[in-house]
C-alpha cells in the first residue's frame, strides 16, 4: 500500500464496547420520557468533555506501537498484505476504563440532546400522526425521517419540525447501527441550523479534536483506514501513475502537493523515482496546508498542523535517501482559504524544474463563493504545470446551505441538497461499517469527523464552510472554463488500480469511467475514473494539463 509509515503492534488495540453503551443508552431514553431542562448542555458543552472523547480514541495503547526500520517503508514489501477481518463486537474485548469512558460520553450525549429538545419547544410524547415504532421497524428509517424533517424545514412548518426532531432525538445514538448514528450526526447538524448555532458549534468541536491531534494518531487512523479502504489509496495510485508519466525523462522535478492525507502517497512515486532506467532525477515537494480555523483565531489547529507536518517532513526525507533519491521537502502553512492565497510568491517555482500540481480532497475546501474555485484553478494554470492531478469525493452538497446567508429557506433547493447529502453520508458511514470492525477506535475518529463535517455543511455559511463537495460534472466544467484539457489515463495506470481493488474486499468496490450522481450532466470517460461502493460511484480522480 502506498503509504508512509508502517505500523506494528505488540497486542490488539483496547477499545469500547460500542453495542453495550448503545443499549445502555437506548433503554434510559425509553424509561424516561420527559425532557430534564436543568441539564441542557448539547453541542456547546464544555471542551473539556470533547477532549475527553477525542483522547479515548485518538491514545489507544500508543505505548505499544513503534515504527518498522527503514527497509520495511517499501510499499511493495512482501510483509504489507490487505487482509480483510469483518469482526463484530463482544462485550468481552472491553476494558473497564474505556467502557466507562463510553458510558459517560452516551450520557452526556442523552442529556444533552433530550434537553436540547425541550429548548426548542419539543413535546414530551409525539404527535398522534406520528407512528415512533412504525419509523423504527423501517430499514431506512434514519432517510425517511429525516426527509420529512427537512420538507417541515424547507415549508416552514416549526411544529412538525419539533415534532420530527423529538422522534430523531428518541431514535438515535452515535454508537448504535447506520440509522441511529446517520440520525444522530443529522439531528446534531440541524439543530445547529435550526438554533443560528453552526459556526460556534463547528469551532468547538474541531477546537476539542485538534487539541488531542497528535503525529501518532494520525498516523495510526490513516494506517487502519488505508488497510481496510481504498477510500483514499484509489485517487494515489490514479495521481501517481499520471505524474510520473507526464513527467517522464525530467530531470528536474518539483511536486506541488495540496492535500489532506499527510504525504501517504509519495512512498511509492519515490520508489518509482528510484527504479528509473535513466538517471535518478532530483524531487522537490512543496505541502501546502491551508488552514481556515487557523485564520479565525483557532490557534490550537493551526499548531497541531505544523507538529505533524514536521514529523512528516522529517521521515519523507529519510525515506528518500533510503531510496537514493535527491529530496526537498517544503511545508507552506496557509492561514485562511486557499483562493487568498498567492502561489507563485509563496511556492518558489524554478524554470529548470518540471512542475506537477496534486489536489487530494481540498477543491472542495474552497469557499464556493464568489468565484473563488475558479480562481484557485485559473491560478494553477498561472504556474504553467506539465500535470494537474485531482481527486474529489463525488457528491454535489453545494444546496444544503441555501438560506444560511440570509437566514431564509429557499424550499426546494434546500429539499434537494439535503437528500443528497443523505444519501452521500448513508454511503459512506456504510463503507466504514462494513470495512472496520464494529470496535475500531479508528472508525470513530473519522465518523465523528462526519458530525463535524455535517454541521459545517447544514449549519455554517457557505462562504465560511470546507465541507461543499461538487460532483465530477461541476469540476469538469470549471477547468474546462479555466483553460485545462483532460488527461486520459493510460492503460498501465487503469492496470495498477484493478491491481489496488483486488486487495480490498470482494463484491464492494469497482471502478468506473461513468456517475450516477448527476444524471443530467453526464461526465464523458476521458475526464477521469471513479471509485464505486456497491456500484456508487463516490471517489472520483482525474488528469488535466493546460491548454497548449
Amino acid at each position: 500500500m502506498d503509504t508512509l509509515f508502517r505500523l506494528v503492534s505488540l497486542q490488539s488495540d483496547q477499545s469500547f464496547n460500542s453495542s453495550r453503551t448503545s443499549s445502555s443508552s437506548r433503554s434510559s431514553r425509553h424509561n424516561n420520557n420527559n425532557f430534564n431542562s436543568n441539564n441542557y448542555q448539547y453541542h456547546h458543552q464544555p471542551e473539556e468533555e470533547e477532549e475527553e472523547e477525542e483522547e479515548e480514541c485518538c491514545n489507544n495503547n500508543n505505548n505499544n506501537l513503534f515504527y518498522m526500520d527503514e527497509d520495511d517503508f517499501s510499499s511493495s514489501s512482501s510483509k504489507h498484505l490487505f487482509p480483510y477481518h469483518h469482526q463484530h463486537p463482544t462485550s468481552t474485548a472491553t476494558t473497564t476504563t474505556t467502557t466507562t469512558a463510553s458510558t459517560s460520553h452516551a450520557a452526556a450525549w442523552e442529556h444533552s440532546s433530550s434537553t436540547a429538545a425541550e429548548q426548542l419547544g419539543f413535546p414530551s410524547s409525539p404527535a398522534p400522526d406520528l407512528n415512533l415504532q412504525g419509523f423504527a421497524s423501517d430499514n431506512k428509517w434514519a432517510t425517511n425521517l429525516l426527509m420529512e424533517t427537512a420538507r417541515a424545514i424547507a415549508d416552514k412548518n416549526s411544529g412538525r419540525v419539533q415534532q420530527l426532531m423529538w422522534m430523531l432525538n428518541e431514535l438515535s445514538s452515535p454508537y448504535g447501527d447506520i440509522e441511529q448514528k446517520l440520525a444522530s450526526y443529522f439531528l446534531q447538524a440541524l439543530f445547529c441550523r435550526i438554533t443560528d448555532s453552526g459556526e460556534r458549534c463547528y469551532r468547538t468541536l474541531t477546537s476539542a479534536s485538534d487539541k488531542t491531534c497528535s503525529f501518532d494518531s494520525t498516523r495510526k487512523m490513516l494506517l487502519k483506514f488505508q488497510e481496510v479502504s481504498p477510500w483514499t489509496t484509489f485517487g494515489h495510485v490514479a495521481c501517481n501513475g499520471a505524474i510520473l508519466e507526464a513527467l517522464e525523462g525530467e530531470s528536474k522535478l518539483h511536486i506541488v502537493d495540496i492535500s489532506n492525507t499527510y504525504c501517504t502517497q509519495w512512498p511509492t512515486l519515490l520508489e518509482a523515482l528510484a527504479t528509473r532506467t535513466d538517471d535518478t532525477p532530483h524531487l522537490r515537494l512543496t505541502t501546502v496546508v491551508a488552514n481556515k480555523a487557523a485564520a479565525v483565531g483557532a490557534s490550537a489547529s493551526g499548531v497541531s498542523a505544523q507538529k505533524v507536518m514536521k514529523e512528516i517532513g522529517n521521515r519523507m526525507e529519510k525515506f528518500a535517501r533510503l531510496m537514493g533519491v535527491p529530496f526537498k521537502f517544503k511545508t507552506v502553512h496557509h492561514a485562511g482559504d486557499l483562493s487568498d492565497m498567492n502561489l507563485l510568491a509563496e511556492l518558489d517555482l524554478r524554470d529548470d524544474e518540471a512542475l506537477a500540481i496534486n489536489c487530494v480532497g481540498t477543491l472542495h475546501t474552497v469557499a464556493s463563493v464568489e468565484n473563488r474555485r475558479e480562481a484557485v484553478l485559473a491560478g494553477f494554470r498561472r504556474l504553467r504545470p506539465k500535470i494537474v492531478t485531482v481527486v474529489e469525493e463525488e457528491a454535489e452538497l453545494d444546496s444544503v446551505g441555501i438560506g444560511m446567508e440570509s437566514g431564509s429557506e429557499e424550499g426546494f433547493d434546500f429539499f434537494r441538497g439535503f437528500q443528497e447529502c443523505v444519501r452521500w453520508f448513508r454511503v459512506y458511514l456504510e463503507s466504514l461499517d462494513e470495512s472496520f470492525p464494529r470496535t475500531s477506535n479508528e472508525r470513530l475518529i473519522l465518523e465523528r469527523a462526519t458530525g463535524r463535517a455535517l454541521v459545517d455543511l447544514l449549519a455554517c455559511p457557505p462562504a465560511h464552510s470546507s465541507e461543499r463537495r461538487e460532483s465530477a460534472a461541476g469540476w469538469s466544467r470549471r477547468l474546462r472554463e479555466t483553460g485545462f484539457n483532460p488527461v486520459p489515463f493510460s492503460d498501465d495506470v487503469l492496470d495498477d488500480v484493478r491491481a489496488l481493488l483486488r486487495r480490498y474486499r470482494e463484491g464492494c468496490w469497482s471502478m468506473t469511467t461513468t456517475t450516477t450522481a448527476t444524471p443530467t450532466t453526464p461526465v464523458s470517460s476521458d475526464a477521469g475514473i471513479f471509485l464505486a461502493w456497491k456500484n456508487q460511484p463516490v471517489v472520483w480522480a482525474c488528469a488535466w494539463r493546460p491548454y497548449s
